[in-house]
């Protein structure tokens, strides 16, 4: 008998399996009505006592779900969880549709996006985390991801750029993002270079973007987004600085209809990039971002720190700011923080 190939997806410890995910799916288009553990079973193709692990699996991840093996299941509530069953039924047509790898619980997501990268995985991967316990942010920083609170998600691209380009995609995502919450929540966000959206001057989201090239050509890049959307409080070292969409907008946010929003605009933008270049992302930021032009900033690169006056982005994307020297200096990388 001929043996089937090993994928890699047989190599990634820790993702949902597809069953678990189809018991959530299956419960939560139940809505609260008690669902006999018998129908779970033949709905998602496993015996009973299987069932029951799964159930109790589900509990310990925070889904509120109740019942017994003998009168049925239901949910206490339906979890705003981002299952991949969930996503494609939404995402039919799209290039984020196909390949979508769950996580209740992840390192990180852009470290397992490097991980399918490497191995091959084609464009248009997603990989999910519910709860990151080793989240990065820009400069090796951490990232807090409270589980089932927030979007934290990586998606692999392999695009036709030139290795310099490639840091546009990390404002692209910062547009995708930005159009996304704005349609859903009708809040003002801001975008700050190259990275973060705020509220308010807080921040709400952030974008690490990483890439695997030779000299002349990308072979794949990762694009991680980081939204805080029902965080109700933060760590004490992040209270000052760090907001979310429903302390922002005082009402709970699907972060189901989010992510749709988030992956559609992000395709739409994505096509466009490929085929109009670089200026429409450039152009777009600056209407947006009130850091593009004309603010007041401090830059820190770690060898020097200085102060200066924001004045536009040049055709790569990277901003040119105006020391008060006179002097124009291109921030290649480094910490652009509004001035006091």
């Amino acid at each position: 008998m001929r043996r089937s190939k090993k994928t890699v997806t047989d190599t990634l410890p820790g993702t949902t399996d597809r069953r678990i995910g189809a018991l959530v799916t299956l419960l939560a288009e139940n809505g609260t009505i008690v669902v006999s553990g018998a129908r779970v079973a033949r709905g998602i193709g496993v015996s009973r006592s299987t069932v029951w692990k799964w159930v109790e699996r589900l509990r310990e991840l925070g889904v509120r779900v109740k019942g017994h093996p003998r009168t049925g299941y239901f949910l206490e509530r339906v979890p705003d969880i981002l299952t991949a069953d969930m996503l494609r039924q939404r995402l039919k047509g799209s290039l984020f549709g196909k390949r979508i790898y769950h996580f209740f619980k992840v390192d990180s997501t852009n470290r397992v996006a490097l991980e399918l990268g490497h191995a091959g995985e084609p464009e248009g991967a997603v990989i999910l985390g519910e709860e990151h316990t080793g989240g990065r942010g820009r400069a090796g920083r951490g990232w807090h991801s409270e589980r089932a609170a927030g979007i934290y998600v990586t998606l692999l691209l392999r695009p036709n750029l030139a290795p310099v380009q490639a840091p546009l995609l990390t404002m692209m995502a910062g547009l995708s993002a930005h159009a996304a919450i704005q349609a859903q929540t009708a809040l003002t966000v801001d975008l700050k270079w190259p990275n973060d959206l705020l509220i308010a001057g807080k921040k709400v989201g952030g974008i690490l973007t990483e890439m695997h090239a030779e000299p002349g050509q990308i072979r794949f890049v990762i694009v991680g987004i980081g939204l805080n959307v029902n965080q109700e409080k933060f760590p004490a070292d992040l209270a000052g600085s760090a907001t979310s969409l429903r302390v922002a907008s005082g009402r709970p946010q699907s972060r189901l209809e989010l992510l749709v929003r988030l992956l559609r605009e992000f395709e739409r933008d994505y096509n466009n990039f490929l085929s109009e270049g670089p200026a429409g992302v450039i152009g777009r930021f600056t209407s947006v971002s009130s850091y593009a032009q004309g603010k007041r900033v401090r830059v820190s690169n770690g060898k020097e720190s200085f102060m200066g006056t924001t004045a536009g982005l040049g055709p790569e994307g990277l901003l040119q700011v105006k020391r008060d020297n006179g002097q124009v200096m291109t921030v290649i990388a480094g910490d652009v923080a509004e001035a006091p």
